[in-house]
């Protein structure tokens, strides 16, 4: 209300009779949920406007009842100078977008009927958008920030370096933290061990420590290190090397299942989240290390790290659950955890502040499920006795002694073979994700997110797509990702990124780090504006150059007149293999799925005989039950035979170019799970497949080789596309 009063303090009563509704008015559109379009603000190539964009009927009124209130609004030199002069300043004043500007929109119900909710698709697919941030890395496993105001963020890749990046994404060329001489790690992909965690001190702007999570070899031994540094006295963006101290280390019986979060709580202790040993099904002892509270191993840890620079390195805070216990470790916090890999603390409701404190984790599961979990003291999460919800080991599972508290939501492997935990959004710059947890899935590249029904405590599931057609086609925004997604992040004011990678290798530099971006509603840009604190650069600034694209929207260079999104295309696929568009085949309806089997390739005869004249790679599309030919089952053309493809790492690129193909401009949607019904009596030509997005052929995308597969035909990919950027 200070700006109320700044403007309409000189005002007589006429004054406040004719313009103290309009003033207040403009005020307020500042915290409007409009207010990013209202402002001019998604346009980074654009001055942010300093009064709302005005419909030029409401800018006409305002101007002849309240113009004198116009200098005092806005310190943009133009708009004084235009002031008197109606038609200029209206026009200056003007959206290019008339649907936005005030009042309209608050009357317009396409833009105000889902104005809580995240835009889904028609099967409730949530329609979200990507930055990119930074790239080049090398299997990058955590960023987390300082919280000391610098708005900096650490990337940590496994091979043991730190980066520093500055808050306008500009990397410093010296790394943070090289230990890569100690960390035990590989080449090979998927090898688990490596520097696998990092976080600061909550009072790091003051004591300068910082604690890491490590791989490390002893001998003969593998173990798991946790240290603790502090910063240079000298360089606030380089770590101290020679101040590591070793805080804990935990015999590793195997190379997987290490574990790997660090994280501090509300409550001021370090959290340290160990695997069960790694092997399968924790063969380890009667009961398995998870289940055995003398062991380390399959745990949540609880330590108290503060004021240890003389006496013991760490402490046992006085209320762990087991500290009375006979035979237990008194560092266990909770137990019965397979290797949970990534956890974070709920901020809480940026107002309410309900759910703060939350300790959210996602437990990679063995052979059926993978689980989120909430973290609460003394409590057993099932491991090796129950998988997800489901029990593994019988005979512990009906033990009445086992009293484990049940995972918050789990998912069968046919959705994703390696949960990736993730964050509960508390944000400033989307309000409609506020409550929503998103996580992911490392094998599959699933983005998912969970919320709760504050009603019945149960959390209900949506998955995440990436926005459709032109949905993100704002500057700087794209609508891919790569497939292998490593871990999630939170900066310093709280906004949601996730990390992930091309090939999932320590030594691979095609790491990448997303920010998260809702389309759909943005917060004003004043509200989330925040100051950051100096940095003192002594090295050099390496400046970030995106290199990641929109895919999917690109006009396609076509012969023939374009094909419209809900008629068949007249041409005859005989004639040549860019438009290769065949008349739809009979409907099939989606049967019953079965769980996948590894390993057994199913074959089929293909029903259709060869065509002369068509090539391989040629594509068509099928099954779509109104016969629409935008739209259904991907099936290609390869040594004389039909056959489809499996939705594994199926996703828009690959959508795109067969759109692009059959001659379409736009990849609406890369449809999954059979949903335009399964190709039976055909073989499944085609696993894996990867494409850049820009290929004239499926078949010139990387993938697991013709006739290569693990699927069955529950998993057949299809596409919609289009000349519009719209689903009809």
């Amino acid at each position: 209300m200070a700006n109320y009063y700044h403007v309409m303090g000189g005002s007589d009563y006429s004054g406040y009779v004719r313009c103290a509704g309009f003033v207040l008015e403009l005020l307020c559109q500042q915290c409007s949920p409009y207010a990013a379009h209202l402002f001019d603000a998604e346009d980074p190539n654009t001055p942010v406007r300093t009064i709302p964009g005005l419909c030029p009927d409401y800018c006409s009124e305002f101007w002849k009842k309240c113009s004198s209130t116009i200098p005092l609004l806005s310190n943009d030199t133009l708009i004084a100078k235009l002031k008197e002069d109606q038609t200029r300043l209206c026009q200056y004043l003007k959206l290019d977008d008339d649907d936005y500007c005030y009042p309209h929109l608050l009357s317009n119900q396409k833009l105000t009927q889902n104005l809580g909710t995240v835009q889904s698709d028609s099967e409730g697919c949530l329609q979200l958008c990507l930055e990119e941030v930074a790239n080049g890395l090398r299997n990058p496993l955590a960023m987390v920030h300082a919280n000391d105001g610098t708005h900096r963020f650490f990337v940590a890749e496994q091979v043991g370096l730190v980066w520093t990046y500055l808050s306008e994404r500009s990397k410093l060329d010296i790394p943070f933290l090289n230990i890569t001489k100690t960390v035990l790690t590989s080449s090979w992909e998927g090898d688990e061990r490596g520097f696998l965690g990092l976080t600061f001190h909550p009072k790091y702007k003051y004591n300068g420590k910082l604690y890491v999570y490590y791989s490390v070899e002893v001998g003969f031994d593998e173990r798991i290190r946790i240290s603790e540094f502090h910063v240079s006295a000298n360089d606030m963006n380089v770590v101290d090397h020679a101040s590591e101290r070793v805080i804990l280390e935990i015999d590793e019986p195997a190379s997987n299942h290490n574990g790997g979060q660090l994280l501090f709580a509300d409550d001021g202790y370090l959290y340290v989240f160990t695997g069960d040993g790694g092997m399968a099904g924790d063969p380890f002892g009667k009961y398995g290390n998870a289940q055995n509270k003398s062991s380390l191993l399959g745990k949540v840890l609880r330590i108290d790290v503060d004021d240890n620079e003389r006496g013991p390195l760490y402490r046992i805070p006085p209320n762990n659950p087991f500290i009375h216990e006979r035979g237990a470790r008194p560092e266990i916090y909770a137990y019965g955890v397979r290797n949970m890999w990534r956890c974070s603390v709920d901020r809480g409701d940026p107002q309410t502040k309900e759910g703060k404190g939350r300790i959210f984790c996602g437990d990679v599961g063995q052979n059926k499920f993978e689980e989120i979990d909430i973290i609460e003291k003394g409590r057993n999460y099932g491991w090796r006795a129950k998988e997800g919800f489901s029990c593994y080991d019988k005979k512990l599972c009906a033990n009445s002694s086992l009293d484990d508290v049940l995972p918050i939501y789990a998912y069968p492997h046919k959705m994703g073979k390696s949960v990736t935990g993730g964050y509960v959004y508390r944000g400033c710059e989307y309000p409609n994700l506020n409550g929503m947890y998103i996580f992911g899935d490392f094998m599959s590249g699933r983005l998912m997110s969970l919320r709760e029904d504050r009603n019945t405590g149960r959390w209900k599931y949506n998955e995440i797509c990436m926005g459709m057609g032109l949905t993100c086609a704002f500057p700087a925004l794209i609508n891919n990702y790569h497939q292998y997604i490593i871990s999630f992040a939170e900066d310093e004011a709280g906004e949601l990124y996730f990390m992930s990678t091309r090939i999932p290798s320590a030594t691979s530099p095609s790491g990448v780090i997303y920010k998260v971006v809702d389309p759909s509603r943005r917060a004003s840009p004043r509200q989330c504006h925040h100051d950051s604190l100096p940095v003192r650069v002594k090295s050099n600034l390496i400046k970030f150059v995106p290199e990641e694209t929109l895919i999917g929207i690109e006009p396609a260079k076509t012969i023939q007149p374009e094909p419209q999104p809900s008629e068949p295309l007249d041409i005859d696929p005989l004639e040549g293999p860019e438009l290769t568009t065949l008349s739809p085949a009979p409907t099939t309806t989606k049967s019953t799925r079965h769980s996948r089997r590894k390993g057994r390739r199913k074959q089929g005869q293909s029903r259709s005989p060869s065509r002369p004249g068509l090539q391989n790679g040629a594509v068509r599309l099928v099954g779509d039950e109104q016969g629409r030919s935008d739209r259904g089952r991907v099936e290609i053309y390869v040594n004389r035979d039909w056959g489809t493809v499996c939705d594994d790492l199926w996703t828009t690129k690959d959508a795109a170019v067969v759109c692009r193909q059959l001659g379409f401009r736009y990849a609406l949607k890369a449809a999954k799970n059979s949903e335009f019904g399964e190709g039976k009596d055909l073989q499944i030509l085609l696993d894996d497949v990867q494409c850049e997005g820009t290929e004239s052929n499926l078949l010139d995308c990387k993938h697991a080789g013709v006739g290569t597969h693990n699927c069955a035909h529950y998993e057949d990919a299809g596409v919609i596309c289009g000349n519009s950027h719209y689903v009809e």
